[in-house]
């Protein structure tokens, strides 16, 4: 009998506690406290980074407006002076033709001859300006007659030259660098009326 007492008396404490045995439920873990300061570095970085960019893109954009202007300027500049140089080697000639002008007006008919030869060396130096920058004269006297660098001015009956051939040069044409700027005026030959008959004779 007692050991059975004592047997019923334990048993409540064995079954007092049925999950004692059993893990005890996991608590709710705390979030360190050092994230919320990572996390405000990160976000200032982030900021000064975004900063640094667009102060990048306004310099480039700063930049790029500058040499727009500065290109724009350079542009302007080189059609208001692109003939400067030419206009300075072009100064000695006036030199030149206001220097025998004057002295042609201080002499006496006898300095013809020098006049004459100052015209000449003018006229030199001219050539030598225009050929320096690629202006070149047309004078096709006695060549064919080419629509693409000579202006007819009229047609004469020629039985000396053959038809469509350049009798003679009213103004003369130039080129620029190979590019037509004037074309020579000319007088072009044509058949006679009575080389023309016999021509067509032949043919019939």
């Amino acid at each position: 009998m007692n050991n059975e007492s004592e047997a019923n008396t334990e048993q409540p404490e064995a079954t007092a506690n049925p999950e004692a045995g059993s893990d005890p439920e996991p608590e709710a873990q705390d979030a360190p406290a050092g994230d919320d300061g990572d996390l405000a570095a990160e976000l200032e970085a982030a900021k000064a980074k975004a900063e640094e960019n667009w102060d990048q893109v306004l310099r480039a954009r700063a930049e790029l407006e500058n040499l727009r202007r500065r290109a724009e300027r350079d542009v302007e500049n080189a059609h208001k002076y692109a003939l400067e140089k030419f206009a300075r080697d072009l100064l000695p000639v006036r030199d030149s033709l206001e220097m025998g002008l004057q002295a042609a007006g201080e002499g006496s008919q006898t300095d013809a001859e020098k006049l004459r030869e100052g015209v000449e060396l003018t006229l030199k130096m001219l050539s030598d300006v225009m050929a320096r920058y690629g202006i070149e004269a047309i004078d096709p006297h006695d060549a064919p007659f080419d629509p693409e660098l000579h202006q007819a001015m009229s047609m004469v009956e020629s039985a000396d030259k053959a038809p469509n051939t350049v009798l003679s040069v009213m103004q003369k044409g130039y080129t620029l660098n190979e590019r037509l700027i004037r074309p020579a005026m000319v007088v072009v030959s044509k058949a006679a009326e009575g080389e023309s008959e016999a021509k067509v004779d032949e043919e019939a």
